[in-house]
Order: structure tokens, then C-alpha cells, then sequence
């Protein structure tokens, strides 16, 4: 979820035989009419950007589209170098490979040679989807929090749109980590007829309360920095402080006390012992979470990151069952693999469990594998080799 590009250097460029080699987005626009988009909560919105990436080729028969679904701040760079232009909220990707570099590709996990890949930004993002920071066209001026909210229900009805544009009937597969897994569960949930597999890491039918409290802290940071002026900052200073203090708090929830304390312990930063200051960095791990603070508000939006967590606050799979998650889970047509990770606190293995043993009550196909790791929640990404070989073997079944 924190990790928005690989947690290692690169095992080779884009020359490489198996890079999908530089690669640049795409984008399709919906709702450019006069009727608007109808959004679940109640809002309409329109137009509808959508930026996309795709690689890999699709078939004659187009039964070989897989779908990625990408986390809380990610993009849909998921493979490949960025050879688009870049921008104030995008240079950081100049010179990095996609964020699922190590999974997509020739001779990968997702074998580009046999499948076409595509991976969507979510609107309300900052990646190129529209998003607050986009202009709106009835006042000329950036959203702001003009912009409607929008859900994880929203985001798979827009997946599913672009699908129809690209002329996809049926997914091979859908797949996502954290909330990318909430939008390949909602993808299987509301058109079940067309996601023949499923493939969910670390994520449930819902974040858990303490979750939610996370949420809550993160938007309260950005909404009480003295620059937020109600989300209207475009052009002026933004609030770069509560925006820094939110990433802070929510790197905390990706990672697990295992990973923090083997990678920083109770060392010292740059010193044998304490200085006894209250305003200074002391410990290594604060100088860890500055830094991820620093760099994140250099490349996101404090606008986007209200909505796309409100997003994943308001979703609940077992709304398809009216509350129950069996009854839901009976909808779905795909084989599903579930995959949660023993350290993981932000979406806690008993959440991917809960959702498998809806699935078998309901009688559909499902495989759940627990990883032990001591990575938290970012293990669905750092696990590479681990999380790979499942990958391959069930789209290989």
C-alpha cells in the first residue's frame, strides 16, 4: 500500500528481455455528453478521465485481458518505464519501473507474452484520473472539495466501462492488493459474469475499526493544517504538513513491529545517545517516517488522499448480500485466490479468512494462503518471490 514502486533496486532496465520496455499512458473519457456520471453517493461527475496503461498484447478471441488494480496512492504505472511527459505530482517516476515491475512482464508471474495487462488510476486520484486537483468545467477552477465523493463501487463501474472501450468482454482475471483488492472483489461482485478469476492480497470485505480510526487521524492532520483553506489551495500554498503527518501515520499501519524493530530498533540517529530534545529527530525510525513524509507531498495531492481513503472506509462487500457476506460471496462466479500475510495489521489475515470461508460456505472455488511474513501489510508487495509463485501457478491452472 506504501509502496509505490519496487522495495529494491531493479533486477534489470527497460532493454531488458523480460521489461515491458518504456511505456507511456493512455486515457478515455466518459460522460463528455450532457448526461453526467450517477456516483453511489449521490453525486454526478462528468467528464470522466480515466488514465490507463496497458502491455501485452490481446488475443484474437480477447479472453486474455487481466486486470490490476492498483493501492491506497498508487498509479497505474504498474510495469515498464514511464516514457510520458512528466508533471508537477509525476517527475518521481522518471527512471523507476512501474510499481509491479518484478510481477509483469515477459517470462513473469503475469507473462506479457500470453496475457494483456491493463492497469487503471482510480478518479478521484491525482494521477491523471480526474480528480480535485482536475478543473472543473462549469467554474474554470481545480475541485477541489467541490469534487464528489466517490467509492470503491464507483471505481469498478469505471474499470468495467473501459473494459467495454477496449472491447473486453470477460476478464481472464482480476487482481489487487489492499484496496486494490476491494476494487477486484467488487469487480467479481457486480459483474460476475465477467471475471472468470480473482485474485486478492491482503484485503477483506472491510477495514477493520481500528482502520477506520487510522483514516480518520490521517484526513484530520490534512484538514487542520493551517494552509487546507477548505481544500481551495490550488495556486498557493498547500498543506504540506498535515499531508507529510498523514503518510507518516499510515506508513506506520503498512509495516509490523517485527520489520520496524529489525530495520530500526531503538537506535540512534547519527549519534551514540540521546540529545534530550523534544523537537529534534532522535531515533532512526523518525527519521525513517520524516522522510516518507517528505518525499510523499511531493508527488500527492492532500485533496485526493481525503477521498481515496473515505473510499475505502465506506466499503463493505457484504452490501451485495444486504449485509450478508455468504449470501454476497454466492455471487461470484470466478476461482478466487486469497492471500493474506501473518504480520499484517491493517488488514488482518482473520478478514482474508472471513471472506474464503464465505466463498466455500456458498460453494464457490476459492484457495486462501496465509504467508508468514514480517513485513505488514506492504509484504503483498515486497514478498515478491513468495506472492509470484502463487500468482503463476493459479493463472497457470
Amino acid at each position: 500500500m506504501s509502496v509505490d514502486g519496487p522495495s529494491h533496486k531493479p533486477v534489470h532496465g527497460p532493454d531488458h528481455p523480460q521489461s515491458v520496455g518504456h511505456v507511456v499512458a493512455r486515457k478515455e473519457v466518459f460522460f463528455d455528453g450532457s448526461e453526467p456520471l450517477r456516483l453511489e453517493a449521490g453525486g454526478s461527475l462528468g467528464p470522466v478521465e480515466i488514465e490507463y496503461e496497458t502491455y501485452g498484447e490481446l488475443s484474437s478471441r480477447r479472453d486474455n485481458a487481466v486486470f490490476i488494480c492498483h493501492a491506497l496512492t498508487g498509479d497505474a504505472h504498474a510495469a515498464g518505464w514511464d516514457a510520458g511527459p512528466g508533471g508537477p505530482l509525476r517527475d518521481y517516476r522518471r527512471d523507476k519501473p512501474g510499481w509491479w515491475d518484478d510481477v509483469i512482464g515477459p517470462g513473469k508471474p503475469i507473462d506479457t507474452r500470453r496475457f494483456f495487462v491493463i492497469c487503471a488510476n482510480v478518479v478521484g486520484s491525482c494521477y491523471g484520473s480526474t480528480g480535485p486537483m482536475s478543473v472543473n468545467p462549469a467554474t474554470g477552477r481545480p475541485y477541489g472539495l467541490s469534487f464528489p465523493v466517490v467509492t470503491v463501487g464507483d471505481w469498478a463501474r469505471l474499470h468495467m466501462m473501459l473494459l467495454d472501450r477496449l472491447g473486453i468482454d470477460a476478464l481472464y482475471a482480476a487482481i489487487g492488493g489492499s484496496v486494490g483488492g476491494q476494487q477486484a472483489l467488487e469487480m467479481a461482485l457486480g459483474w460476475p459474469d465477467r471475471v472468470r478469476r480473482l485474485i486478492v492480497l491482503s484485503a477483506g470485505r472491510r477495514i477493520t475499526a481500528q482502520g477506520l480510526g487510522f483514516n480518520s487521524v490521517a484526513r484530520h492532520s490534512i484538514i487542520n493544517d493551517p494552509y487546507f483553506n477548505g481544500g481551495d489551495y490550488y495556486g498557493g500554498e498547500p498543506p504540506l504538513m498535515g499531508l507529510a503527518a498523514a503518510r507518516m501515520l499510515a506508513h506506520i499501519t503498512y509495516l509490523s513491529e517485527d520489520s520496524m524493530g529489525l530495520k530500526f530498533g531503538r537506535r540512534f540517529q547519527d549519534k551514540s545517545g540521546p540529545e534530550f530534545t523534544l523537537t529534534g529527530v532522535e531515533f532512526e525510525v523518525e527519521s525513517y517516517l520524516k522522510h516518507q513524509g517528505e518525499s510523499f507531498v511531493r508527488r500527492y495531492d492532500a485533496n485526493s488522499y481525503l477521498y481515496i481513503t473515505r473510499a475505502m472506509d465506506y466499503y463493505d462487500a457484504a452490501v451485495w448480500g444486504e449485509g450478508d457476506l455468504v449470501k454476497a460471496a454466492a455471487r461470484i462466479q470466478a476461482r478466487t485466490l486469497a492471500v493474506s500475510f501473518s504480520s499484517d495489521w491493517l488488514f488482518p489475515p482473520e478478514l482474508c479468512r472471513e471472506l474464503v470461508s464465505a466463498l466455500c460456505r456458498a460453494g464457490r472455488p476459492a484457495t486462501y494462503v496465509d504467508i508468514p511474513s514480517r513485513y505488514g501489510h506492504d509484504a503483498f508487495l515486497v514478498e515478491t518471490e513468495t506472492v509470484s509463485r502463487l500468482i503463476h501457478s493459479f493463472l497457470s491452472n
